[in-house]
């Protein structure tokens, strides 16, 4: 019964996905843009949970759906002068139809014919609590770094984007 459920569960999430991705490309508005790139980074946390990947999950549902959406929000709500500038015209492109067709059909290939191979798990697996404990004591400097570019980058896009007098 667990695997019926997970088996159900896995293809809602990739429908979820799939259809996030699609309809981030195919909506003439940025924002809407942005709403959907947030639902494929929720079901790809899902994605996580259901590999077992606790910290990957919760790594991909506050970085990736909370902090990098809500930022992109930001920038676009601050840099549009109006309404008028976060709509569109959809553009299909042949070329870009082609790579994507070539594209699919190299991953298709690669996934058939390399597909049953399994590889070999560790012996133990690392659980989130050491992981955790790594990375705040070595690995606390990076951290500190990173949300300082990432404070004087939303900082940089509120200045560039004021109102001239």
């Amino acid at each position: 019964m667990s695997e019926t459920v997970n088996g159900v569960v896995f293809v809602i999430l990739a429908f979820a996905s799939i259809g996030g991705a699609v309809g981030m490309l195919t909506t003439r508005n940025i924002i809407h843009a942005a709403f959907w790139l947030l639902e494929v980074m929720v079901a790809v946390g899902g994605l996580y949970l259901l590999l077992s990947a606790e910290f990957l999950a919760v790594v991909q549902i506050l970085v990736y759906a909370g902090a990098i959406s809500v930022l992109m929000l930001f920038a676009i709500m601050l840099t549009l002068r109006c309404r008028e500038d976060s709509v569109c015209p959809v553009e299909i492109s042949i070329g870009g139809g082609v790579l994507s067709a070539v594209f699919g059909t190299v991953m298709y290939v690669a996934v058939a014919r390399y597909g049953d191979r399994i590889a070999e798990m560790p012996a133990s697996v690392p659980d989130t609590a050491a992981l955790g404990e790594l990375l705040f004591t070595k690995w606390a400097l990076p951290f500190e770094v990173a949300s300082l570019v990432l404070l004087v980058a939303l900082v940089g896009a509120v200045w560039w984007s004021r109102e001239e007098d």
